[in-house]
């Protein structure tokens, strides 16, 4: 039987009920690692442990709002308590919040609170995972970043200022972080389809045909998973402070 990838790891997941987070999360639980799964909705992040108890795994529900400190520090807290360690950090906590306007006509507070949710919530729980991390041997951490962080289009710019940022501090946890053997590298999956949420795993590729995205594959969260597991299983010396991306086109 070969050796499970993430034996004997912990992860903890932000936005794990459902997406790419969930993707993820159960993944990450079927090659062996323990998994906190996160996420402002009880509900279903229950619902992700529950599917990766009945695959065998072992996992964690933990409610939180990452764009508030306080949260993020109790959920790492829960983490230490429930396991005392703690080694991959995917922080995947984002979103446009339905905020398409352009900058003349947005709301200052919808366009600030896009920008938190992809920048602030990196941040928060970034900062009070640090700790917990030094402990592990090769740590890792993993922002799920956006091609919009690095050529935007129009009616988006909070989101795209957002990703801009996360990948900023990417870079710049990444050489705070290096000397203690833990890597921060950006993962950017391109345009994923996230509903209806049964769709996940094996389908037809999709290709856009025109438009800003011409010529890019349309994935499952299920897709983006492989990339997640190459960058959770990078050896102590292997990259870090990079974007690794699946998209079909240039960023």
């Amino acid at each position: 039987m070969p050796k499970l990838k993430l034996q004997n790891q912990v992860a903890l997941v932000t936005g794990a009920g459902r997406g790419i987070g969930k993707s993820v999360a159960r993944g990450f639980a079927r090659e062996g690692a323990t998994v906190v799964c996160a996420a402002r909705t009880l509900e279903e992040i229950e619902r992700t442990v529950m599917e990766i108890e009945g695959d065998g795994g072992t996992a964690l529900a933990v409610p939180c709002d990452a764009t508030k400190q306080e949260d993020c520090l109790n959920l790492v807290a829960a983490t230490r308590s429930a396991y005392g360690a703690l080694d991959i950090l995917v922080l995947n906590a984002g979103g446009s919040l339905g905020v398409t306007l352009p900058v003349e006509y947005v709301d200052p507070r919808d366009w600030t609170r896009v920008v938190e949710l992809n920048l602030y919530s990196a941040f928060y729980c970034a900062q009070a995972a640090i700790p917990l991390l030094k402990k592990s041997k090769a740590g890792k951490v993993i922002t799920v970043g956006s091609g919009m962080g690095h050529r935007p289009t129009g009616r988006i710019s909070a989101y795209s200022v957002g990703k801009a940022a996360l990948r900023m501090f990417t870079q710049a946890l990444s050489i705070e972080l290096a000397k203690y053997n833990i890597a921060v590298n950006e993962l950017i999956p391109g345009p994923v389809r996230t509903t209806p949420p049964e769709i996940d795993g094996d389908t037809d590729a999709e290709i856009f045909q025109e438009g800003d995205f011409k010529h890019e594959w349309y994935k499952t969260p299920g897709d983006v998973l492989p990339m997640a597991l190459f960058l959770a299983t990078q050896p102590p010396y292997g990259p870090t402070g990079q974007t690794f991306a699946i998209n079909r086109r240039l960023l």
